[in-house]
């Protein structure tokens, strides 16, 4: 069984920086695409950023686009987000998630696609 395990959030003030973890265990990580999604309170689960399994891909959502970077180490089985210049309205729950991909330029948008998903971090950021 495939398992995420999140971790790096805080609370931190706005312009501030934090880098989240994803840890994952039980599956073949280095031929698995990764997303970040976020959720705040009130709000459907939104797409982050995603990265492919070979890494050379990225994608990420307008709002993050030039604050956040995402990135994976195939060696520790882990995908990292760093996320600078926050802002309040970066406050959410993020989630890493994973889907098995057939190729190793794929990157996935919709939460639909993936196949396992984290717990959860939580992110404040204050004003």
């Amino acid at each position: 069984q495939v398992q995420l395990v999140e971790s790096g959030g805080g609370l931190v003030q706005a312009g501030g920086s934090l880098r989240l973890s994803c840890a994952v265990s039980g599956g073949t990580f280095s031929r698995y695409a990764m997303g970040w999604f976020r959720q705040a309170p009130g709000k459907e689960r939104e797409f982050v950023s995603a990265i492919s399994w070979s890494g050379l891909i990225t994608n990420y959502a307008d709002s993050v686009k030039g604050r956040f970077t995402i990135s994976r180490d195939n060696a520790k089985n882990t995908v990292y987000l760093q996320m600078n210049s926050l802002k309040p309205d970066d406050t959410a729950v993020y989630y890493c998630a994973a889907k098995y991909g057939p190729d190793y330029y794929s990157v996935y948008r919709l939460k639909g696609s993936y196949d396992y998903w984290g717990q959860g971090t939580q992110v404040t950021v204050s004003s």
